[in-house]
């Protein structure tokens, strides 16, 4: 009897390849599930924007993934790679760009190589903001990612796509990017786990080195904790010829959430970086979770570290702007002429117009500023061994309230610090930083919680992680796609 629905969605990646093993379902049924389950949502949630037909249609025969692993611990689960950074041998790469539109990589990044060795079949992209300078995923190339908890609102940004297409149901768990926050915002707004790895313990190469200044990563959305820590086994440690490089942990990552994680000490806040308020509900998410938290034995008090988040957030600005400007100079290099008005998007031709007109010596300025408050910010971890606070500021925006029409940067700064001021701060010091989904507001839209630890220390990130989950029961809640909503939904806003 073909694999249910039911069946394939209640399983987690792990879940789904021990299944396969065990001969309760074969690998060809559980890629017929996604693909089915890809066929009735997407239209409407946007996730997916290219699918290898042909591979698809050969592993629903049976066939097998001449790039994949056949023995790994993931073998047989379907997977997507995010639109940005990551190459995939034969796959466009468009980073949510028309300028990009046609761009094909005849190799596969080392992430990419590693999940395949893993065993995860790799199918195709999912949506990405344009060069992911969006915190909603609304690229003009291939339109809104909507969220399927809320088809009114953003699925956040910017894996927005992978998100979506986990909370779908399309599959368990798929790549993403962060380099402000671009795993956990979507996995926030979305009700799943996003961990932004600590820097240098996932390679970005051999295509990258010195990743955004240090400022990008690369992991996974997913639903289970366990899914997550196994991702990170599957890619964890620096490629070859890397700038940066962190040891790999005593025990793998799996493996140590089977321990819960010794007595901490946990600082939490309910303000932003300057002492704002945040939104009620996202203040609400992190209280509960402090509660939670000193029930479980934990030491728990209200506290917050002492940085210049405004100076931060301007430098690294500065040094993300000159680096999109450089990618487009040499994509404008590659074709032989200058990006049209039609290939970019209003606010990413305001961007590159401003990094064009950093310096040389005003770039090496902010480097001091970059380097006085990571320093800093990372300080406060010599007395905490946890740092709890709300994901976002706000609730999940609705669709087109966080777009990029306009060509005013700093107003979308500002925008910006508002709506999420919590998570860039910690691309800067590359420490350890996960969303979990600890809360639901009165609307039914899902609040994340963040919680950051010391640089090198994701064991203790992924085991407290593994801690609430299973305090909580799980985190499995199903988002409310029904075929009545799917049917009567207009997916062109």
């Amino acid at each position: 009897m073909a694999i249910t629905f039911e069946d394939y969605r209640r399983h987690d990646a792990l879940g789904l390849a021990a299944a396969i093993r065990r001969g309760d379902f074969s690998a060809a049924e559980v890629m017929q599930a996604a693909l089915t389950r890809l066929r009735a949502v997407n239209p409407v949630v946007g996730a997916v924007t290219w699918l290898d037909e042909a591979l698809v249609e050969r592993l629903c025969r049976g066939e097998p993934d001449p790039a994949a692993a056949t023995g790994g611990p993931l073998a047989g689960v379907p997977y997507f790679i995010k639109d940005l950074h990551a190459p995939v041998r034969g796959v466009p790469l468009r980073h949510g760009s028309r300028l990009f539109a046609d761009q094909v990589f005849d190799f596969d990044s080392e992430t990419v190589a590693r999940l395949r060795r893993a065993g995860l079949r790799i199918l195709g992209r999912t949506a990405a903001p344009e060069f992911g300078m969006n915190v909603s995923t609304e690229p003009v190339l291939t339109g809104p990612t909507r969220n399927p908890w809320s088809l009114e609102h953003s699925a956040g940004g910017s894996s927005g796509g992978a998100a979506a297409a986990v909370a779908a149901g399309i599959l368990p768990a798929a790549h993403a990017t962060d380099s402000g926050g671009s795993i956990r915002i979507p996995a926030s707004v979305t009700g799943l786990v996003g961990l932004k790895p600590t820097r240098g313990l996932v390679p970005t190469g051999p295509h990258r080195g010195d990743a955004s200044h240090g400022m990008s990563h690369e992991h996974a959305v997913t639903r289970s904790v366990r899914d997550c820590a196994a991702l990170l086994d599957a890619v964890v440690g620096p490629d070859v010829g890397a700038p940066y490089f962190t040891p790999k942990a005593a025990l793998p990552y799996l493996r140590a959430i089977d321990a819960p994680p010794r007595r901490l000490r946990i600082a939490f806040t309910v303000q932003d970086f300057t002492g704002a308020p945040v939104h009620p509900d996202c203040a609400q998410a992190v209280q509960s979770a402090a509660r939670r938290l000193q029930a479980l034995g934990h030491a728990v008090e209200a506290a917050a570290p002492d940085f210049d988040a405004p100076a931060l957030f301007a430098a690294s600005t500065k040094l993300l702007l000159t680096g999109l400007a450089a990618q487009v100079a040499a994509r404008e290099q590659q074709l032989g002429r200058a990006a049209r008005d039609d290939e970019l998007e209003p606010l990413t031709r305001a961007a590159v117009e401003m990094g064009r007109r950093v310096s040389g010596i005003e770039y090496a300025s902010q480097l001091p500023v970059f380097n006085a408050q990571v320093r800093r910010l990372a300080a406060f971890f010599e007395t905490w061994d946890v740092l709890l606070t709300p994901s976002l500021a706000q609730p999940p925006a609705r669709l087109g309230e966080l777009h990029t029409r306009s060509t005013d940067i700093e107003d979308y700064g500002r925008m910006m610090r508002r709506y999420t001021p919590f998570t860039g701060p910690f691309n800067a010091t590359g420490q350890p930083a996960v969303t979990l989904p600890l809360h639901w507001n009165a609307a039914g839209l899902p609040i994340g919680v963040q919680a950051v630890a010391r640089f090198g220390d994701d064991t203790t990130l992924l085991q407290l992680a593994r801690e609430l989950e299973q305090d909580l029961g799980g985190f499995d809640r199903v988002a409310p796609l029904s075929p009545t909503a799917l049917a009567t939904k207009d997916p062109h806003p």
